[in-house]
């Protein structure tokens, strides 16, 4: 039997939350949405993100370029953004279409970068002084914890494209008591090393990867993945999961709906940390 982990109760409550703190604030925080080219999926999560930021009261300004948009383009954009006192938050939406995510990202500042992704804020959270923690780090082990799995000393793997997704979770991870490894898509030990481990996130963006072999039975699946197929919005995890695995989250409804709840937070804390006196 699969108990289905939903993301929506936790998140609303989570908003709430958010909301209630921005209500007592001085003035509203301020956040900068920066999305390039035409991935539908990128324009799904951004429309998700200013729903969600106008419905607490974050005040939210979105910038949309062309895939083939240069490097310095961007950055001139976000340094005019670095400066705004306006604005407190600057979320980059990936994957970008060709440009480089270490250049972009590392022009944000980083008391400014709500997806934690800088390098400076990857550090401190290295360094267990993090102020900005990637919202979807925090929502996965937010899923995590709803499956009221015990943690210590268990194995987990994240499979996906990128070490910058998977660096704060493993980091999380390993303070919860987890042994966790990241695992490129194309891996040759991919089968193996999934199939032997307790907890399972996936983030590749492709219907269905996931499959029942490459799962052990009861284990923890965290499904990072939306993607759209036959018209229908599905994870990276096959149906087929469901009565093998012990825990799944849902898709949608599951990582997401908190990643954005998190976010939010994320635009509340990077304007206490610039307005710190």
């Amino acid at each position: 039997m699969t108990e289905i982990l939903n993301g929506r109760v936790l998140a609303n409550n989570i908003r709430e939350k958010a909301a209630t703190r921005i209500h007592k604030l001085p003035h509203p925080p301020g956040l900068a949405v920066i999305l390039v080219g035409d991935d539908p999926a990128s324009h799904l999560y951004v429309g998700l993100k200013e729903n969600a930021a106008k419905e607490v009261g974050i005040y939210i300004e979105k910038y949309e370029f062309a895939a083939d948009t240069k490097d310095d383009v961007l950055i001139s954009k976000i340094d005019e953004l670095n400066a705004r006192h306006d604005i407190h938050g600057i979320l980059v939406q990936l994957p970008l279409p060709g440009q480089s995510v270490d250049k972009i990202i590392g022009a944000i500042d980083f008391k400014k970068d709500v997806d934690g992704f800088h390098v400076e804020n990857r550090k401190l959270l290295l360094e267990n002084k993090a102020n900005l923690v990637p919202p979807i780090a925090l929502a996965v082990m937010r899923m995590l914890q709803a499956s009221h799995t015990p943690l210590q000393n268990k194995h987990a793997v994240i499979i996906g494209n990128s070490t910058i997704f998977a660096e704060p979770i493993i980091e999380l991870m390993k303070e919860a008591g987890v042994e966790a490894q990241f695992l490129a898509r194309n891996s040759t030990s991919l089968a193996a090393k999934s199939r032997a481990a307790d907890i399972i996130v996936v983030a590749v963006g492709e219907a269905g990867f996931l499959q029942r072999d490459m799962v052990k039975a009861g284990a923890v699946v965290i499904d990072v993945g939306t993607n759209k197929k036959n018209g229908v919005v599905v994870g990276d995890a096959a149906p087929e999961l469901v009565g093998h695995a012990g825990f799944m989250s849902k898709v949608p409804g599951g990582v997401g709906p908190l990643t954005v709840a998190y976010l939010l937070f994320n635009v509340i804390k990077a304007m206490e940390l610039q307005e710190r006196k």
